[in-house]
Formats: C-alpha cells, sequence, structure tokens
C-alpha cells in the first residue's frame, strides 16, 4: 500500500492542452492533511498513518477522540482516515505535521474512492437497465414491471439476488487508474481527468493507482527489414561442404 491524501470534490470543469484539445476533469480540495498518529510494526503491529481532514466542532468529538487529537495537537476534523505504508516511507513523517499534493506528480495514475450519489427507490429499467414490456393494445400498466419474478411449486421462493426494485446508489465505489492532468500546490489542487464517484461537496479518498495500466507502444519483438529477414534464414540454413565420396578398395 502507498500513502493517500482525503480530499473534497470541488466540481467538474475543463482545460486545454498545449495542442488545443479539451479535456474534461475533475477538481479535487486535497488541503489540510493533518498527521494524527504513525503506527509502527513494533507499537501496533503494522506501519500505517493516520490522517484527520475538514473541520468539525468540538462538542462533536467524543472524549476518547478528542484526547487522542489533543495528544497529536491537531484540530479534529470530519474524517479520520488510515494508510497503510512502508517503514521508510513514514521516516519523514511526524505527527502534527501535515501532507499535500507533493505526493502525486503529473502524469500519474491514481484511484479515487467516494460515495456515489444518492437516487432513491427505483425501478428495474433504471436501476437494472431492462428493456421493458410491449407498449401495445392490452398491456395497460405494464410497461415498466419487470414481469414473473416467482417460482413454481417447488421451490416456491424467489432466489436471491434476483434483480427486483430496490435503493438505488449511495454506495462507496472507486475509479480505478485515473491520470492527473495538473496540480495546483498553491491551493493544494488535483485536477483529475475524467469523472469521480459522488457530488461535490462529498468526501473522496485518492491513492496511487493499484493496477497501472501499461502504456500502448509496439511490440517488444519488433519486425525485422524485409531484406534482413530474407538474409538471415539464408545465411543459417547454409549446408556444409559435401565431403569426397570414398573410393572403393581394390582386390588384393
Amino acid at each position: 500500500m502507498s500513502i493517500g491524501l482525503v480530499g473534497r470534490k470541488v466540481g467538474m470543469t475543463r482545460i486545454f492542452t498545449d495542442d488545443g484539445n479539451m479535456q474534461p476533469v475533475t477538481v479535487l480540495d486535497v488541503s489540510d492533511n493533518r498527521i494524527t498518529q504513525i503506527k509502527t510494526a513494533e507499537k501496533d503491529g503494522y506501519a500505517a498513518v493516520q490522517v484527520a481532514f475538514g473541520k468539525r466542532r468540538a462538542n462533536r468529538v467524543s472524549k476518547p477522540l478528542a484526547g487522542h487529537l489533543a495528544k497529536a495537537a491537531v484540530e479534529a476534523g470530519r474524517v479520520l482516515k488510515e494508510f497503510r505504508a512502508k517503514p521508510d516511507q513514514l521516516a519523514a513523517l511526524k505527527v502534527g505535521g501535515k501532507l499535500g499534493v507533493e505526493l502525486f506528480k503529473v502524469g500519474q495514475r491514481v484511484d479515487v474512492q467516494g460515495v456515489t450519489i444518492g437516487k432513491g427507490f427505483a425501478g428495474v429499467i433504471k436501476r437494472h437497465h431492462f428493456g421493458g414490456q410491449n407498449a401495445s393494445h392490452g398491456n395497460s400498466i405494464s410497461h415498466r414491471v419487470p414481469g414473473s419474478t416467482g417460482q413454481n411449486q417447488s421451490p416456491a421462493h424467489v432466489f436471491k439476488g434476483k434483480r427486483m426494485p430496490g435503493h438505488l446508489g449511495s454506495e462507496r465505489r472507486t475509479i480505478s487508474n485515473l491520470e492527473i492532468v495538473r496540480i495546483d500546490e498553491g491551493r493544494q489542487l488535483l485536477l483529475v481527468k475524467g469523472s469521480v464517484p459522488g457530488s461535490s461537496g462529498r468526501d473522496v479518498v485518492v491513492r496511487p493507482a493499484v493496477k497501472v495500466q501499461k502504456a500502448a507502444g509496439p511490440s517488444p519483438k519488433a519486425a525485422a527489414p524485409k531484406g534482413e529477414a530474407k538474409a538471415a534464414p539464408k545465411a543459417a540454413e547454409a549446408k556444409p561442404a559435401a565431403k569426397p565420396a570414398a573410393k572403393p578398395a581394390g582386390k588384393g
């Protein structure tokens, strides 16, 4: 695992590259990530860094958490997140310090985790992309219903996992391999290509990508030029010189 940052989704906008192409980007505010604890394998059984993000009123913090934050001399936040890391990555960190956009660089791939927009109770067409029934004569109020969901007398129940109407959205999702196209160090902003889960103002978690996609390029075994390709087999298929035929032994 690698150290990441907790941030807030500001919204979406667009930027223009040097060659004039337009790119849609999501702006993430990752400022003020405060280190509240550094865990080590000797004391805690694993190595990790704990950070606080956002603001929270003191009367909204439990007494154990308030004592934990007071020990680190860190202001309470609405998010308390832990990132596992290697011991050498934690050597330069200290309790009470801050983490910022210097953890990332332009062009790096990241995984962004957030909570999707809640859409309440939804039918099967919106929730599971059903096609719906025929809107012909005689089918008056069954255009968007799922149809039959039960079984015969045996087993006489609906199997678990059946696609039916229900709650849609408001689930934790991670979008992998998003590219950082711009970094604003002054305002601690990350501009990520594409969209991320959640609505504007919701909290997100940004980590270095786990499954980095390989850049498209020529195959390692490049084809040789035609002239060289023809010459190589001839050299390899060179036949050894023929031996002279042995003379028959004369009669003694």
